[in-house]
């Protein structure tokens, strides 16, 4: 089979968009009370924007989307806040535009076309939307400020601290995190909420993953299958946000805390935070896709990726779907496009690892 566009679930403007982070709020929590100042002090302002741009993110009516593109080639358009917490910002580089002294604003544009060109080039879909939605980015969003997100509209990074967090346009695979979330607004309209909201971070922690990997040209074998690698400051005892390899080793810090995510459903946390633990238990279909990936071998874009991909865009696959729906989801997706084999098996033999089947 072809790569498709995009599936019959592509949805009408906007869809139902999560304001999204890539830093969870149980880290930024515990950093806010940190006895160093200075990371206290980044902490709480960090998640008084967050709640503030969540807050409006709710009550906002949903705008009609931008002109689309040609949808062959992205349009991008990077802008710069200042190191204010004024959006957008003033526009540095556009599509086609030479590079600029900005690092920060070259590495964003750069993230945006290798998201592009992973969706485009492998599944055949334009852009985030299906439609050639334009791609926006700013840079330097307020000060020291802990995190990235997508808001429904457009990628926002910010410079970290420098004491416990670095640049977020560093890591590849947080830009190509973030606008997943997008793709998931335009696809499924996961809820961002328990097994649903998890499913939701876990499928951006694998496209984000898979730019990273396909702008490499890395096997499956050779990846590293952490997200956030090279954001986390040199004083930070972890290597990254999170790992799809073995979940809940990505860092053990005596201020960061450590990684609480679970490989498996035996480690399943009940919680009300977070929004039912959406960036925790994130770590179980996260942990399945690398053992269906690895099991397969090869690129991870292609086999697994395609059979994920297929899920994620299925018109079947409800917006409340838990950790068993989509399970099935991705099983009949690979045998509607493979057929009974080896790639159906690794893919049931992978949720069946984690506790989710079987």
């Amino acid at each position: 089979m072809e790569p498709t566009a995009h599936g019959a679930a592509d949805r009408t403007p906007g869809g139902r968009a999560c304001f999204c982070t890539i830093v969870p709020p149980h880290v930024l929590d515990r950093l806010a009370e940190a006895g160093d100042a200075a990371v206290r002090d980044a902490a709480r302002r960090s998640l008084a924007l967050d709640a503030r741009h969540r807050e409006n993110r709710v009550l906002a009516r949903r705008a009609a989307p931008p002109p689309a593109a040609a949808g062959d080639r992205p349009e991008r358009t990077v802008r710069d806040a200042g190191h204010t917490e004024h959006l957008p910002g003033r526009t540095v580089r556009r599509e086609g535009g030479a590079a600029v002294a900005d690092g920060s604003a070259n590495r964003a544009y750069d993230g945006l076309g290798a998201t592009f060109a992973l969706y485009r080039e492998v599944y055949g879909r334009r852009s985030i939307d299906g439609a050639g939605l334009p791609l926006d980015a700013t840079v330097h969003y307020g000060r020291d400020y802990d995190n990235a997100f997508w808001d429904g509209e457009r990628m926002v990074f910010g410079d970290g601290d420098g004491e416990v967090f670095g640049d977020f346009t560093l890591p590849l695979d947080v830009i190509g995190h973030e606008l997943t979330h997008g793709v998931t607004q335009y696809t499924a309209e996961l809820e961002y909420r328990g097994q649903s909201g998890a499913l939701n971070e876990s499928l951006s922690d694998v496209f984000g993953s898979l730019v990273k990997q396909y702008a490499l040209q890395q096997t499956a074998d050779r990846a590293d299958w952490l997200i956030g690698a090279g954001l986390l400051a040199p004083r930070v005892h972890g290597v990254a946000l999170r790992s799809m390899r073995a979940p809940g080793t990505a860092y053990d810090d005596e201020v960061l805390g450590k990684d609480p995510q679970p490989a498996t459903m035996d480690g399943y946390v009940d919680t009300r935070d977070d929004d039912g633990g959406v960036h925790i238990n994130s770590g179980i279909p996260n942990h399945a896709f690398y053992l269906a990936a690895t099991a397969l071998g090869g690129n991870a874009w292609e086999r697994a990726g395609q059979v994920w991909y297929d899920a994620l865009t299925s018109p079947g696959l409800r917006p409340d779907a838990d950790f068993a729906a989509f399970a099935a989801a991705t099983v009949e997706a690979a045998r509607a496009r493979y057929g009974e084999g080896r790639e159906a098996d690794a893919v049931a033999k992978g949720w069946a690892q984690v506790g989710v089947t079987g």
